[in-house]
């Protein structure tokens, strides 16, 4: 299958910035309260007896990676740009990391307890959501969770407008409404039971959202 060209320009506009992206990224510690109580919570939910590992799908440097493997998480990360992936190994050589793409992950059909999409899916056209998603129904265990989280807003589609240090990114972003997101989950098989939308303060300039959801038994 020839690579959309979405995923073609996040991982070259990713393997450009990284290294700027890896030093300006927040550290987990200084999220504010309610993303550390989601990931918290999320990590309660896949840690062990639940079933299978957690796959941290678009990990970039690592850095939430390490943070759930540090909540007793059995956790490795996944991302599109090569760079991204040498940094997170080079700083956590005790995880794994490997390049991957969400619309096409080499990952067996149940393989995994959880899924943690953190800020990774916004750069994905609206129609191409449902493979994502289909991915993500199909690589979770009965049983298994997913969290995703990012910008959402009304439907805006945004042009390349930032840089990391002295790189300008290449990427665009797709806001969509959190109801699509849900109605999208849904359409895939999975079954959403935590929507918070958290509005722009003086760190963020968009509503953010985040979604735990499960694969049905």
């Amino acid at each position: 299958m020839t690579e959309p060209s979405h995923v073609t320009a996040a991982r070259e506009s990713y393997d450009t910035v990284a290294a700027d992206y890896a030093r300006l990224v927040k550290e987990p510690a200084e999220l504010d309260p309610v993303s550390r109580a989601m990931l918290a919570a999320f990590a309660e939910l896949v840690r062990p007896p639940h079933p299978g590992p957690v796959a941290d799908l678009g990990c970039g440097p690592g850095k939430v990676t390490a943070h759930l493997a540090a909540l007793g998480v059995q956790v490795f990360g996944v991302d599109v740009s090569p760079e991204m992936v040498e940094l997170a190994r080079a700083a956590y050589p005790d995880l794994r990391f490997t390049v991957g793409s969400m619309t096409a992950l080499e990952i067996g059909d149940g393989e995994l307890g959880g899924i943690l999409a953190y800020y990774a899916t916004h750069h994905t056209p609206p129609h191409w959501l449902p493979t994502v998603y289909a991915e993500f129904h199909r690589t979770l265990a009965p049983g298994g969770r997913l969290m995703l989280a990012g910008p959402v807003g009304s439907g805006e589609h945004l042009r390349p407008s930032h840089a990391y240090g002295d790189h300008p990114v290449s990427y665009e972003s797709y806001l969509l409404p959190p109801d699509r997101i849900a109605e999208l989950l849904h359409k895939a098989g999975l079954v959403v039971t935590t929507r918070v939308v958290q509005e722009p303060d003086e760190g963020t300039k968009r509503q953010i959202g985040t979604f735990l959801a499960y694969k049905p038994r």
